[in-house]
């Protein structure tokens, strides 16, 4: 297959440079990734600067593009104009922290994903639970063994597959669960402090919280020592509140609601 590759963590990451050695092997691989670090960025574009590109090699048979935008705007950027034939699906990671819970919503790493998803395109997210790594290999396999099926049974036109690997060699992970999103919680603050000039500034900090206890959720199923597997759209409806805005009336009389608002201004 032919696969567009990129990341949050940056084209000069341990992550990106070990997936494509280890896709390199069997499939036709394009790396199109930021060229600094853009964790924690979502699904964010840019359309009010320009955006570089320039040619990166590394270790002699790595070769890629490095884009000064987002992770979003490498697969924007990658199959609009850059990949040619188009690719076969979208493949962001590895990522260095684990995308569960929460922080699905504010990965580069998921969102590179999404968009690959959102244009129409098969696509997988995978991130390891460690900060410092040196062992991809089960991160590696996974992706591996993920397109092979998705090569056979495809996926649904919109969704893609946010994979977590636990930071453990490949015969120490214990399986593969099939996972939704789950509650992860944060004890966050924002540290104060001063710079050599006197202006102050703030750092966020903080740590993690309570996580639910039910291992169909992405978070259990990681700490138990299993890859999860979480299918995920871009469509963010809470669909059973539908119903319920509808019997609230809002939209049977929509002037006289206008004015009621009017006048309380």
């Amino acid at each position: 297959m032919r696969i567009l590759l990129t990341n949050d963590d940056g084209i000069f990451a341990k992550g990106i440079e070990a997936l494509h050695e280890a896709l390199s092997r069997y499939h036709d691989v394009v790396v199109i990734a930021p060229e600094t670090e853009r964790s924690a960025v979502g699904h964010a574009i840019t359309f009010l600067d320009p955006l570089m590109v320039k040619p990166v090699k590394r270790n002699g048979a790595f070769f890629g593009y490095a884009c000064t935008g987002t992770p979003a705007d490498c697969v924007k950027l990658g199959i609009s104009e850059l990949v040619r034939p188009l690719p076969d699906v979208v493949v962001s990671g590895i990522n260095l922290g684990a995308n569960v819970g929460i922080n699905v919503l504010y990965s580069g790493t998921v969102s590179a994903a999404t968009e690959g998803a959102i244009l129409g395109f098969p696509a997988v997210a995978v991130s390891l639970d460690a900060f410092e790594a040196q062992d991809f290999s089960g991160a590696t396999w996974a992706v591996l063994h993920l397109l092979d099926l998705i090569e056979t049974r495809g996926l649904p036109r919109g969704v893609c597959l946010n994979v977590n690997v636990p930071n453990r060699p490949r015969e120490e992970i214990r399986g593969i669960r099939i996972t939704r999103q789950g509650h992860l919680t944060y004890q966050e603050n924002y540290e104060r402090r001063m710079d050599p000039r006197n202006r102050v500034y703030y750092w966020l900090t903080g740590s993690v919280g309570e996580a639910e206890n039910d291992p169909d959720a992405d978070v259990q199923a990681l700490a138990d020592g299993y890859i999860s597997i979480t299918p995920i759209q871009h469509d963010l409806t809470h669909h059973a509140m539908l119903e319920e805005l509808r019997r609230w009336g809002l939209d049977q009389q929509p002037s006289r609601g206008l004015q009621l608002a009017a006048c309380r201004k």
